[in-house]
């Protein structure tokens, strides 16, 4: 099978100045590069005025469930992403034990939604498998996640491990990185990972270090103490030895913005130390998750059942509302950073709630005749934690300050479910178009750059991410002049325009703008470099 996209301006993902050249596609690899090369035998594409580049990597994706449901991703296929990283944020599918499934699958729901699964895995592995199986659009990469680990070694409570749950921990870490997980995740905010100390992170990240895979956080705060946050985690790769990624990097609430220049400050001298360190982020002011967040973390003690419990009992609900109102140490208060207003319901798990959907709390608590919290706490409640949210964090200036560092690339964290984050449909797009073409924030290479080789490089891939002879044929056509993302957030679910070709292993799934569904991906395993 043989595609020659022939007049086109090749930006290759190394950030070098972009040059005219033909790409040679055969069977699935980039065969040659360069001018007037032979059409005999090929589909020819035609890109004259266009740039062609390596195909997006989204390095922040909760994707691994929505699969089952559109295993083409079109929200992700159609933005010229060609390879997703899920299992993010500390939580994932796998691994899962037989005592823990109940509560862990509806606490995934919580996150990535309800999809009807039937959870036949139980390890890294098996999972992989499963979704091999499926007629894939893009690659799927995995990380072993922090919760999954901690979870199948000592369960859900709130407590430290013993020395012989840690050495499990490791071990079953180990597993899932040599069963093909590129590294490890953590959510520091969310249960059972927000139990673990800096300590116990700081033994798995000397499995990660062994490995020579990554360390993926979610650190404990984006917010009031995001200092001594990131100071934990620039802790725990020093100790450890291992690559260091913070997910979806920011600065959360008009009370945190003055302590920007020192979170910058602080990225540099990790630099200047010799430490491996990089970060992913969304080019938006809002971020999106689950609603329960905005709950204290003892709320979250045991897992969703219990989480459920405590929301029945009213003198608990007082408790809850006191702390959101006062704050704890330690804790991100979406309420406090982002205000009532600020948050918005994006998802629900049934119709009996769907009234509230794309409305904000102090909206919800009208709808309901209640007070904002009392409000949405009933909703959490009748949904059994299946509701997600977007929330209003930070300015443009800081989106273009993170996004202009050399540590950066690209992610959406796209949620898929009723009024989404427009993130899921339209981030990769919306760099080109409003941060490169409209704004100058930094030239073509180097965001093209930014969401390939540099994405590439983060994860240890060696296969893809560049324009190169001999790699796999991830390719992404698009209109410099035109592309952009149309998805905001009163209508999230718009596809972007100017995306005119997207190849996934050498197979077109977008044909001249149209989506073209056939089994494209594949699952990609990590290895470690020799």
């Amino acid at each position: 099978m043989k595609t020659l996209i022939k007049n086109g301006i090749v930006i290759d993902g190394t950030g070098k100045e972009q040059y005219q050249a033909d790409v040679l596609v055969v069977d699935g690899m980039i065969d040659k590069i360069g001018q007037g090369l032979s059409s005999e035998g090929a589909q020819v594409i035609d890109a004259q005025g266009k740039i062609v580049s390596p195909g997006f990597i989204d390095t922040h994706s909760h994707s691994s469930m929505l699969l089952f449901k559109d295993p083409f991703l079109s929200p992700k296929i159609r933005q010229g992403i060609t390879t997703e990283l899920v299992a993010q944020d500390g939580m994932g599918p796998a691994p899962v034990s037989e005592e823990t499934l109940s509560p862990w699958i509806k606490a995934m729901k919580g996150l990535e939604g309800d999809y009807k699964v039937d959870w036949t895995w139980r390890s890294v592995a098996d999972y992989l498998e499963t979704i091999e199986q499926l007629d894939l659009g893009p690659n799927i990469a995995y990380l072993a996640p922090h919760g999954n680990i901690r979870m199948v070694s000592m369960g859900l409570d709130n407590r430290q491990p013993t020395e012989g749950e840690m050495k499990l921990m490791q071990d079953n870490l180990a597993k899932a990185i040599d069963e093909g997980a590129f590294g490890m995740s953590t959510g520091m905010i969310y249960p059972p990972c927000v139990y673990a100390d800096s300590d116990e992170f700081v033994e798995l990240g000397k499995v990660l270090h062994d490995k020579d895979a990554i360390f993926v956080t979610h650190q404990r705060s984006e917010a009031d103490d995001i200092l001594n946050s990131m100071e934990e985690i620039l802790t725990i790769g020093e100790k450890s030895g291992c690559k260091v990624h913070f997910s979806h990097f920011k600065v959360c609430g008009k009370n945190n913005w003055d302590k920007f220049p020192k979170v910058l400050d602080r990225l540099d001298k990790a630099k200047e130390d010799g430490m491996t360190v990089s970060f992913d982020q969304y080019p938006y002011v809002a971020g999106s998750t689950m609603m329960s967040v905005i709950l204290p973390p003892w709320v979250h003690d045991g897992g969703t059942d219990k989480l459920l419990e405590r929301l029945k009992d009213q003198d608990l609900r007082e408790k809850m509302k006191e702390d959101i109102a006062n704050g704890i140490p330690g804790w991100d208060n979406f309420v406090d950073f982002a205000g009532l207003e600020g948050i918005f319901v994006t998802f629900v798990g049934s119709d009996k709630n769907e009234d509230v959907v794309g409305i904000s709390l102090i909206e919800v608590g009208q709808i309901k005749g209640k007070d904002p919290l009392d409000a949405i706490f009933d909703v959490i409640l009748e949904e059994e934690n299946i509701v997600g949210l977007v929330d209003f964090y930070g300015t443009e200036e800081h989106v273009k300050l993170i996004m202009s560092r050399p540590e950066h690339n690209v992610c959406t964290d796209g949620i898929m479910g009723g009024k989404p984050h427009p993130r899921l449909y339209g981030a990769f797009p919306r760099i080109l178009g409003k941060y490169v073409r409209e704004e100058n924030t930094f030239t073509l290479e180097t965001a093209i750059h930014k969401m390939t080789g540099k994405s590439a490089e983060v994860l240890g891939l060696n296969d893809r991410g560049y324009l190169k002879e001999g790699l796999a044929a991830d390719i992404v056509v698009f209109d410099p002049e035109t592309v952009i993302d149309t998805a905001d957030y009163t209508d999230p679910i718009q596809y972007p325009l100017g995306i005119d070709y997207v190849l996934v292993n050498g197979k077109i799934l977008v044909n001249d703008g149209q989506p073209q569904p056939q089994k494209a991906g594949k699952v990609l395993r990590f290895k470690k470099k020799d």
